[in-house]
């Protein structure tokens, strides 16, 4: 439980050797699991450029599509397999095909930093790259009485 601030998200090879970074080195997010089993994640590409226009919805298509590229975020519930696998079940997703889906990852935790990271290769840009994700707690973990 509790909320992270993201510390890295990077791509690796099916050797495990570093890739890159589909957001950027500088990439910046928060992750947010909460008791009753919802959880939240948003992250971003520092310097997206704003819109034109000043409305919400007022962007072009092409400003748009940039603006979704450079963002991921979805949200709903999650449970915990064992104590080194997590299950994110968005039910809301800027990426409609993570929708109802079942995302698994794996959990290194060693406090006060989480990683996550996807159990078999995922497509990204017409590889198959491996996603690790690390994070760093935000304030005192919650601990249960009793």
């Amino acid at each position: 439980m509790g909320s992270w601030r993201l510390v890295s998200y990077e791509v690796r090879d099916v050797a495990g050797a570093p890739v890159g970074y589909p957001l950027g080195k500088d990439a910046t997010g928060y992750l947010v699991y909460t008791a009753d089993g919802l959880m939240s994640v948003q992250i971003m590409r520092l310097g997206r450029p704003p819109y034109q226009a000043g409305g919400v919805g007022d962007g072009t298509d092409a400003e748009s599509a940039e603006a979704a590229r450079g963002y991921v975020a979805y949200a709903g519930p999650f449970h915990v397999e064992h104590d080194s696998v997590v299950v994110h079940e968005p039910e809301v997703s800027l990426f409609p095909n993570w929708v109802r889906a079942s995302m698994v990852r794996k959990v290194a935790l060693v406090e006060p930093h989480l990683e996550l990271t996807t159990p078999k290769p995922l497509p990204f840009g017409g590889r198959q790259l491996t996603a690790v994700l690390k994070w760093e707690r935000i304030g005192q973990p919650v601990r249960s009485a009793g």
